[in-house]
């Protein structure tokens, strides 16, 4: 890649959790984002964006029609290995060089790491910046309440947490020990694994 061809413009519809915006003279992080289409006016996207350098958090609007830099980036594919007292440590593939990432960096994305995983870790200028998780993890669950009998109605969901340590909404027929797919972009349970 061209050193000075850092910028990409995309449409503010498709900023997606672990985007890089360079906005406003900074690189900032999407944690989340949310579609809004009020009764009047124009749809817009809702964006909470937290700054790499600072760790500021911001909320900002981005009309339909805006064009958002985003900030180009090269994926290494790392394995994560472990955490400790420092942070999140991961492995380069191809150089076998450990680095750790610190759970700020990480924030939101925490619960869906398991050790010995492949992510892809971002980076930027040859930092790393964050990491760009699979759409969907296998996680087990590692506690939840029985199902109540008699309760089989399909809308019925109860909290039940996995081995990372977040908890996930799932159907009352989800046990402790069985492994679930969660999307890693909401949390959301999507199906036994």
């Amino acid at each position: 890649m061209p050193e000075g061809n850092t910028i990409m413009k995309i449409s503010a519809f498709d900023i997606r959790p672990g985007n890089i915006l360079e906005y406003e003279k900074g690189l900032w992080r999407v944690l989340k984002t949310d579609f809004v289409k009020p009764g009047k006016g124009g749809a817009f996207m809702q964006v909470e964006m937290k700054n790499i350098e600072t760790g500021t958090k911001t909320n900002t609007r981005f009309r339909s029609e805006e064009k958002m830099e985003k900030a180009v980036v090269e994926p290494r594919t790392m394995q994560f290995l472990y955490m400790d007292t420092n942070g999140y440590v991961f492995m380069d593939n191809e150089s076998y060089e450990q680095m750790t990432l610190s759970a700020e960096l990480l924030e939101g994305q925490t619960g869906y790491l398991l050790p010995n995983t492949e992510i892809q870790v971002n980076m930027h200028n040859d930092r790393p910046i964050g990491v760009e998780l699979p759409p969907v993890v296998v996680l087990e669950v590692v506690e939840s309440e029985p199902a109540i009998k008699g309760q089989t109605a399909t809308g019925s969901y109860k909290p039940a947490k996995v081995e990372t340590g977040i908890t996930v909404m799932v159907p009352q027929f989800v046990n402790s020990g069985e492994k679930i797919r969660v999307n890693t972009v909401d949390g959301s349970y999507i199906d036994r694994a």
